[in-house]
């Protein structure tokens, strides 16, 4: 009797190779940045842990305002590369022949330090004071760092041969219709958002 495995089909598969596209953006509104701060965050553990919730402070405008802006360790600020990411792979729907499965699994932003952050440059942050309902449908007040004018230059990631220059550059612009930040037009808690656009620049 013949040894079954040499029936079995023997595969040679090429490493894939990356290569990074560098696509400079510059913003066409305002971005609006809410990072969880750290008390935050550790006000929705104690809740999780069952244990008693802290009494609640008086509001500091100013610390809530330095909180929700992310930060590199030497200071300067930046904006998380899988929002730029997740923009793109929104945007890909847009275009004939591309799904937003291959584009996930292919397209990937380079992000900087332990929180993947794309470095912002920018003209002016100013504090934002905002009135947004809670859950319960009661107003609150929210102060979060604005950026305007705004810029970076953009690592784009992906596969050799899978999109070309002017493909990446379409991507990354028609990522810019739909924004990153807070009121972005795609955003599913704001039917109305203006912020957070973007276009290729030059």
């Amino acid at each position: 009797m013949a040894d079954a495995t040499t029936d079995e089909p023997t595969f040679s598969l090429p490493r894939l190779q990356r290569v990074v596209f560098e696509v400079p953006i510059q913003g066409t509104s305002p971005l609006i940045v809410n990072r969880w701060s750290e008390k935050a965050k550790a006000m929705m553990l104690a809740a999780q842990q069952t244990k008693a919730r802290p009494k609640k402070e008086p509001k500091d405008p100013v610390a809530n305002f330095e909180a929700s802006r992310y930060r590199f360790e030497d200071g300067r600020d930046g904006f998380p590369a899988t929002a730029f990411k997740a923009a793109i792979v929104h945007a890909s729907r847009l275009f004939d022949g591309v799904t937003q499965v291959l584009v996930k699994q292919t397209v990937l932003v380079i992000g900087d330090g332990p929180d993947q952050l794309v470095p912002i440059e920018y003209g002016d942050i100013t504090m934002r004071e905002d009135t947004p309902r809670n859950a319960s449908g009661v107003a609150d007040l929210r102060y979060r760092a604005q950026y305007w004018p705004w810029s970076t230059t953009l690592r784009v990631r992906t596969i050799e041969g899978q999109f070309d220059n002017e493909s990446i550059l379409a991507l990354v612009d028609a990522a810019g219709i739909g924004g990153v930040g807070e009121w972005r037009p795609t955003s599913p808690k704001s039917a109305t958002g203006t912020y957070g656009t973007f276009e290729v620049a030059g």
